[in-house]
């Protein structure tokens, strides 16, 4: 049977999952370097390495590798074109052809990292099921993805960016560029940002020193898990936050589209699990129109497999288009 390999590439981590007749049967996982874009292509190749080691499939057995990346690229060259949280991915970098020349020459299927994820959780994962759903990854920075009448939905290419909703009119800067979108809240990379700024200001809090004990260069989801044990306030402070943004921007779309479901997921969304997307849930009951009705709150299945298994379950989609034309 035919082996894939995907990759999600995150703002902090980079995931791989070799994939044979819709099972994962090898994975690896590894820190995303913040060097540049050779460094995270190292990064990338080593992952595969990993997850194809575990599963005994040999680089040559590979039929086709997906990547779920953060940001711009273009599909038809696999080059990507910039990336918020991708340090040094801010300008033109062949990256679908420097991982096929390092994986046998196998095709390489570039597509947005949640989308990605949406896909690993419509066909594998807690979206069985539905027909019309909303996905909504919560990690360095806030992303979603729709499934409208059982089909992924595209739109121009931008359908389902939850993230940049705005949440508050002037609210915070988003690394987007713009005032008060729901990732400047709930996105790691500015709740990192809030963080420092609060301890600046005289606020005590152990969330640096979690981040140093922990070896993490970045404010990671396990960093926040193990503050909010602690019961530090600065990082009750961030998920608050994180929570009623959340509420605002999901009951917004909620009220435009009648959803069945939202899933939540990214890291922030499995590491804090279902008491967090309770937390959500509540916060969006007062701003839905149908409150009687609302949609179906769960957790992921994949958990944070789903970015690397729909990446490749992109690139086996594309390997049977190619065969059949």
């Amino acid at each position: 049977m035919p082996v894939v390999v995907g990759v999600d590439l995150g703002g902090t981590k980079v995931q791989a999952a070799v994939v044979r007749s819709k099972k994962v049967i090898g994975q690896a996982r590894n820190r995303t370097p913040q060097g540049g874009p050779e460094d995270v292509v190292e990064a990338i190749l080593a992952t595969v390495n990993q997850a194809l080691e575990i599963a005994t499939v040999k680089p040559a057995d590979v039929t086709g590798v997906g990547i779920g990346f953060p940001g711009q690229f273009d599909p038809e060259t696999g080059d990507t074109l910039g990336a918020v949280n991708l340090k040094g991915f801010d300008s033109r970098y062949p990256l679908g052809a420097v991982v096929s020349k390092a994986v046998n020459s196998a095709p390489v299927v570039l597509d947005n990292d949640v989308r990605a994820a949406l896909v690993g959780e419509h066909r594998l994962g807690s979206g069985i099921g539905y027909r019309n759903f909303l996905g909504v990854f919560v990690g360095t920075g806030v992303g979603g993805g729709l499934v409208l009448e059982g089909k992924l939905r595209r739109g121009r290419g931008a359908a389902g960016e939850i993230g940049h909703t705005v949440v508050k009119d002037r609210g915070r800067l988003c690394g987007c560029g713009r005032k008060g979108c729901l990732e400047a809240y709930a996105g790691r990379g500015r709740m990192e940002l809030r963080a420092r700024e609060l301890q600046k200001s005289g606020k005590k809090t152990n969330l640096f020193d979690v981040m140093e004990r922990k070896g993490r260069d970045r404010l990671t989801s396990g960093v926040i898990f193990t503050a909010l044990e602690q019961g530090d306030q600065v990082a009750q402070m961030l998920v608050d936050d994180a929570v009623w943004a959340l509420g605002i921007s999901l009951a917004s779309v909620q009220n435009a589209m009648d959803l069945e479901a939202i899933i939540i997921g990214g890291g922030l969304g499995d590491r804090l699990g279902q008491p967090f997307i309770d937390r959500v849930s509540r916060a969006m009951r007062p701003h839905l129109f149908m409150d009687k009705n609302p949609p179906v709150m769960l957790t992921t299945k994949l958990g944070d497999l789903s970015g690397a298994v729909g990446a490749a379950l992109l690139a086996a989609d594309a390997g049977t288009s190619h065969r059949r034309s």
